[in-house]
């Protein structure tokens, strides 16, 4: 019997066995159960993004002499 890890990038799959004997090695390197991670899906609105947006300053143009 296989179980899906997951670490938030990328799905291994692995024996249920071997993942119990080295469940520690898995804690460790971030990798849960894909059944025990619970996705949230938040739908975001107009003014959540142009709260987020930051307005740029114009860019001065610089003075050269001339030769």
């Amino acid at each position: 019997m296989d179980i899906k890890l997951t670490n938030g990038r990328k799905i291994i799959i692995k024996d249920k066995k071997y993942y119990e004997a080295n469940l520690n090695h898995f804690e460790r390197n971030g990798f849960f159960p894909v059944d025990q991670v619970k996705k949230e899906i938040k739908k975001t609105t107009l003014k959540d993004i142009t709260d987020k947006v930051v307005q740029l300053k114009p860019k001065k143009k610089k003075a050269r002499k001339k030769k």
